[in-house]
């Protein structure tokens, strides 16, 4: 099995960045992987402490040999995550033909290297799989879920893809949004009514904010593409104390639920009905699921459409 290189997108936080480094060194695979990091640059107004931060993940990547290879690329102006990664990925996986991707706050399990090595080994030949996941929300329900399953949906907290997937992504978010615009393509998309992706989509087109993560998704959506979930996780996110772009400490819904190994097996090339259930029940409910929790957001929601109706009827 030949390894995939994996991609690591850094900027300012050293304490996020050593844990990531630290936890990627103890994968089992990593003394035979080659890693490229990518240190962004600073803003036109960062400040001296903007420029230390930035100076001291530098000095940490450096540090050690955390892998079998490593490469370090610094750019001297802020490109933004969105960018940078775009723009790394795409100059990696055209070199190496596949590529496992991680940001400065995803902390991995031992087994990380190895689940993503093996799922990029067993599904290079299915186009229609085009993305790895190693994260899965966790809810009390995980159990009723087999070891892998395929899902329309994608998760980027540490993830995978190959040239030939990668290679159809659209960047153009005006041009995604006119394709999902049609009522029953903005349903799917939007897990059965359950999210708002499409928001996402308007708020980079009005420049609110500018992220990859959705026009990959979408992407992957329209090509029909499918993606890969184990059924615990193999990442951490530690992002979520304010620091990070994009995310905030509102944002976090999970538990322990991290596992060291997930073996890969060949499964069959379609969506997985209990892995689209169990996307479906976290985004609705959250990591309670029970039937009981179900029935009390029902009733509570029964309840407000009556009062609702009584108030029209006394106009």
């Amino acid at each position: 099995m030949s390894l995939a290189p994996i991609v690591l997108f850094v900027y300012n936080r050293p304490q996020h960045t050593l844990k990531t480094l630290e936890a990627l060194m103890q994968n089992e695979l990593a003394e035979m992987s080659e890693l490229f990091i990518f240190c962004d640059g600073p803003k036109a107004d960062a400040t001296n402490q903007d420029q230390e931060r930035i100076n001291k993940v530098r000095d940490l990547v450096k540090k050690k040999n955390w892998c079998k290879k490593v490469t370090i690329r610094e750019s001297q102006v802020n490109k933004g995550l969105a960018d940078s990664i775009v723009a790394g990925v795409t100059e990696i996986v055209n070199t190496y033909g596949k590529i496992i991707v991680l940001e400065d706050d995803i902390v991995t399990s031992k087994g990380f290297l190895r689940y993503m090595n093996e799922a990029l080994e067993v599904y290079q030949s299915d186009k229609k799989v085009m993305h790895i996941g190693s994260y899965l929300p966790y809810t009390n329900s995980h159990k009723k879920l087999p070891e892998t399953f395929l899902s329309r949906f994608m998760s980027c907290w540490g993830w995978a893809t190959w040239e030939t997937s990668w290679n159809q992504a659209n960047w153009d978010e005006s041009q995604l949004y006119e394709q999902i615009k049609d009522p029953k393509v903005r349903y799917e998309f939007n897990l059965e009514g359950v999210l708002n992706f499409h928001e996402q989509l308007e708020n980079n087109i009005n420049g609110s904010i500018n992220t990859w993560a959705i026009k990959w998704f979408t992407s992957i959506f329209l090509c029909n593409g499918l993606c890969l979930y184990p059924s615990h996780s193999l990442t951490k996110n530690i992002g979520f104390d304010g620091t990070g772009e994009n995310c905030n400490l509102l944002d976090v819904k999970e538990r322990e639920g991290v596992r060291d190994f997930i073996k890969v097996t060949k499964i069959k090339i379609e969506e997985s009905r209990e892995g689209k259930s169990y996307l479906k029940c976290f985004y609705k409910y959250g990591s309670d699921s029970s039937l009981g929790k179900q029935l009390k957001i029902a009733s509570s929601s029964i309840r407000y459409q009556l009062i609702k109706k009584l108030k029209e009827l006394d106009k």
